[in-house]
């Protein structure tokens, strides 16, 4: 294909001047549609990753990396179970927490999910100390009976710091009175924002000891929470921490933990990639026609080609060489725009909102008000490839019908 003869000839055919101009018109179209294409597929999946990166982020910022619990009930000798744990050199940090699903009352009831923590271990595993909007983690203190709420949860009570709010456990007691639901009123310390919708509205946080005395766990917790020093390893090393640790324990991961968020955002982005993939397909019909056109116009060009000895194969590399020529300049122009967009998205949105006077992510709507772009190599190349790819069997048919042309038939009228 590209023999010197052959490509002498397949640039000298771009470079020379066309008697027909709508040829270099469609040729040109072609190669703009897959740098349109190219650069799409580049800037929308940046964007897509970001947006993953983005929440993947805020929720483990409430979620740990990885959870140990006794598959009978409580975990009870957890303080051993934490001392070993944080042997592992991949583990970076470790916290108990006492975990249930119960009512809280305040100026309305709702429902929560109470979670026990110990505030000087707590940061070695989430982020909350530096999501706390009001108050502080340190204010939650055995015996004192506070209570941290998400911002909506708070909202949703009706309450703020320095309120009273009656928790009720879902284990009951017996008195002469009859049976009566376990309550305790907790004093709101603080609120938190995590970003997260699921987390904000319906997490609560109290000391472990006031949990464990409340929903009467007699010195035990619901399990361990960890923290590692490379999440994406979680789901390897919880598998090894499992199989070295004494005793039987369920160990879940935060991929298992959120499986049906990052499935559906990695469907989502496979749908999207084939649906832009589109444009690129469109702009490779328009190579097919634009070189049919070609071989038409250069009926008799061939045919000369063919009376002065060029064999058949090197007349289908000639045609070949210009499609591959409009897929590699349409690839790199798409390349490069799409690497400059998804660098500078947010810029260019910022842009585009001023001059339009419009604010396409309101902070007041929107948990995510900025648009985060993370920009993956094995992308680009996987993108450009494609678009190469598809240029290239786009110009397999015009090369073989330039290849069966008559050099008789096509002298005739000459």
């Amino acid at each position: 294909m590209f023999q010197p003869v052959s490509l002498y000839i397949g640039l000298r055919y771009l470079r020379a001047k066309r008697r027909n101009h709508f040829i270099s018109f469609i040729s040109l179209i072609s190669m703009a549609g897959i740098a349109l294409g190219v650069m799409t597929l580049i800037t929308v999946l940046s964007v897509m990753n970001g947006f993953e990166k983005e929440l993947r982020e805020r929720l483990l910022g409430m979620v740990s990396h990885a959870t140990i619990q006794d598959i009978g009930g409580p975990l009870t000798e957890w303080r051993e179970l934490l001392d070993q744990v944080q042997a592992y050199p991949e583990v970076q940090g470790v916290a108990p927490y006492v975990e249930q699903e119960t009512l809280i009352d305040g100026r309305r009831t709702a429902g929560a999910l109470i979670r026990g923590i110990d505030p000087n271990l707590e940061p070695g595993v989430s982020d909350l100390d530096e999501l706390m909007v009001m108050g502080q983690l340190s204010d939650l203190e055995t015996n004192r009976w506070g209570i941290v709420l998400g911002v909506g949860l708070a909202g949703r009570l009706g309450v703020g710091p320095g309120d009273s709010v009656t928790v009720f456990a879902p284990q009951i007691r017996t008195t002469p009175a009859g049976v009566i639901p376990q309550v305790r009123r907790f004093e709101v310390v603080g609120l938190f924002e995590a970003g997260v919708h699921e987390y904000d509205t319906a997490v609560a946080m109290m000391h472990h000891r006031d949990a464990q005395r409340l929903f009467r766990m007699k010195g035990g917790v619901s399990g361990l929470r960890l923290k590692l020093t490379d999440l994406m390893q979680a789901p390897i090393v919880s598998r090894q921490i499992g199989q070295a640790l004494p005793g039987v324990y369920q160990i879940r991961d935060w991929t298992q933990q959120n499986a049906n968020f990052f499935r559906a955002v990695q469907t989502e982005k496979t749908v999207m990639f084939i649906i832009l993939s589109l444009i690129i397909a469109v702009a490779a019909f328009n190579i097919i026609s634009t070189l049919v056109m070609v071989v038409t116009d250069k009926q008799a060009d061939i045919a000369i080609l063919k009376t002065m000895g060029l064999d058949p194969r090197r007349i289908r590399h000639v045609f070949m060489v210009q499609g591959a020529f409009i897929g590699v300049i349409g690839t790199a122009l798409g390349v490069v725009a799409g690497v400059a967009l998804a660098l500078n998205v947010q810029d260019a949105v910022a842009l585009v909102e001023q001059l339009l006077s419009v604010d396409f992510l309101s902070a007041e709507v929107y948990y995510i008000s900025d648009l985060p772009s993370e920009l993956v190599l094995s992308d680009v190349i996987r993108f450009a490839g494609l678009a190469l790819v598809l240029s290239l069997l786009s110009t397999i048919y015009p090369a073989w019908r330039a290849a069966q042309t008559d050099a008789v038939e096509a002298l005739r009228y000459e």
